[in-house]
């Protein structure tokens, strides 16, 4: 509706009422405006009727929602079910164009400014949570692992000698399998036990890189969010040896975005030393459906080497995703999502070691991880050689996702390369542990049937009545009870203070 459709409308409806329609619809055109103008999140979220007439109005800026369009290619937008075509806000084209994912499409005018303003958003975003300094970014339709291969790719061509990555040991296998499917060799650099935490070994990264050749060595591949007793790498450290060497760094930051710590060494890295790019997981840091990642860097020609990298177009779905959830939040909702993370770490942490000591374990001192905690099973594994993994067994079947418990010993062989001690990030830990993470969106309520359920299962394993079977599954009964009870004593709680 425009200036001269309200004054027609005038003619069917009283003049006052369609002028107070118009000032209605003015004050939605002007957030658009805002947004448009400054390429930024806005403060406060936008409501759903907003953010729908936003998305209808780039819809009706592509060519296959144009009235009357005669589409004689083999690519026009089409889409035979409706249900499908609703699905997407009909913006049907996707992003980039075949040599360049951030490319402006010509039949896409709508799609190619959702994608300019979802990498403007989300690099506003990145700034606000801590990596002051990132001049670039782009959301690119692949998990992580194969976002960290787009860069590995794209300095090839910088090093055409290099065959080697160096890679501080992180037992998660896409990370790794990222570097095996870029044609690369890893160079796995085990880490250091100081106490209960495991970290960076820069003496041997150091030696490493001596031994082999800056030349011969593509990038040190660094991690900063991970599970614990493993912490993030020394990136700072890791950023100057890779300044001194002219050694590109690549981060993989995968859900570091909710974390100010892990923000932090970004900034500091990228200002004492070396980072060339760094990549995080939409669905882990923006509560998004799993299949999108943001590279970001701190050099626009760099970031945009990698983008023109990435082969042909690409889905618009974790573009649009990310744009409708930060427009929803705006920048006080997402600050108050970390803010609730950073409480929730803390009453996890507080409660798991209490639950600990009263089994006669401990939570293991990682006071450099800002996510994952670690509490030891040591004297289950002392029990019983198979109850550390009955206990995972008994979790998952009473709806406990995410934990995840670490037996000694375990060897696994990734792309051909066996890892002893696997999932727990060096040969041979001290114990058997238990690993929680307090990742951005988790309540309360969901620490506290947590720790109710493990605290159960822990009993129950102590009793020896579950050796050699899985506990049943609890019917919806009791597992409704369990919620309950918990949300009654939340409020509780809350009314008492």
């Amino acid at each position: 509706m425009n200036a001269e459709n309200f004054e027609a409308g005038e003619r069917l409806v009283s003049a006052a009422y369609v002028r107070q329609g118009a000032q209605g619809r003015r004050a939605h055109e002007l957030r658009l405006r805002t947004l448009l103008e400054q390429g930024k999140c806005p403060e406060d979220g936008w409501d759903e009727s907003t953010i729908e007439l936003f998305l209808h109005e780039l819809a009706i800026m592509d060519s296959n929602n144009f009235l009357g369009n005669c589409g004689v290619g083999e690519r026009e937008g089409r889409v035979a079910s409706g249900l499908v075509a609703r699905r997407h806000y009909r913006l049907i084209h996707g992003i980039g164009r075949s040599g360049d994912i951030s490319a402006v499409q010509p039949k896409a005018a709508g799609s190619s400014l959702l994608n300019k303003l979802t990498n403007s958003i989300v690099l506003d975003i990145i700034r606000l949570a801590g990596v002051r300094a990132a001049s670039s970014c782009f959301v690119v339709p692949m998990a992580t692992g194969m976002s960290l291969t787009l860069c590995f790719l794209t300095l090839r061509h910088k090093r055409p000698k290099a065959k080697y990555i160096v890679w501080p040991r992180i037992d998660q296998k896409s990370c790794f399998k990222s570097m095996i499917t870029a044609g690369f060799e890893p160079v796995v650099i085990e880490n250091v036990l100081e106490g209960d935490e495991l970290r960076t070994d820069l003496v041997a990264v150091e030696t490493k890189i001596q031994e082999l050749g800056a030349d011969n060595i593509l990038c040190v591949h660094s991690t900063t969010s991970c599970f614990a007793p493993r912490v993030p790498d020394r990136l700072e450290e890791l950023a100057e040896i890779c300044t001194k060497h002219d050694i590109p760094h690549i981060v993989n930051n995968a859900y570091g975005v909710q974390s100010s710590k892990c923000m932090h060494l970004i900034q500091q890295g990228a200002r004492r030393g070396r980072i060339d790019a760094f990549v995080q997981s939409l669905d882990k840091n923006f509560m998004v459906p799993v299949g999108g990642a943001v590279i970001a860097g701190f050099s626009d020609a760099f970031v945009q080497e990698i983008s023109k990298m990435y082969p042909g177009r690409a889905s618009a779905s974790p573009s649009l995703d990310v744009l409708i959830t930060l427009l929803s939040l705006g920048t006080k909702g997402y600050q108050r999502l970390l803010k609730e993370r950073k409480e929730m770490f803390s009453y996890l942490s507080s409660e798991l070691k209490n639950l600990a000591e009263a089994h006669d374990e401990r939570l293991l001192e990682t006071p450099h991880n800002p996510i994952s905690l670690a509490m030891s099973l040591k004297k289950l594994d002392e029990q019983s050689s198979t109850a550390v993994t009955q206990l995972g067994s008994m979790l998952f079947t009473r709806q406990v996702s995410g934990a995840r418990v670490v037996p000694l010993g375990s060897l696994q062989t990734v792309s051909g390369y066996t890892f002893k001690g696997f999932m727990s990030h060096t040969d041979s830990y001290h114990c058997a542990y238990l690993n929680a993470a307090s990742a951005i969106g988790m309540s309360k309520q969901d620490v506290d049937v947590f720790l109710k359920r493990l605290d159960k299962c822990l009993k129950t394993l102590a009793k020896g009545k579950n050796h050699g079977k899985d506990m049943p599954v609890p019917n919806e009964e009791e597992i409704v009870s369990e919620m309950e009870k918990c949300n009654t004593n939340a409020a509780e709680g809350n009314a008492k203070s």
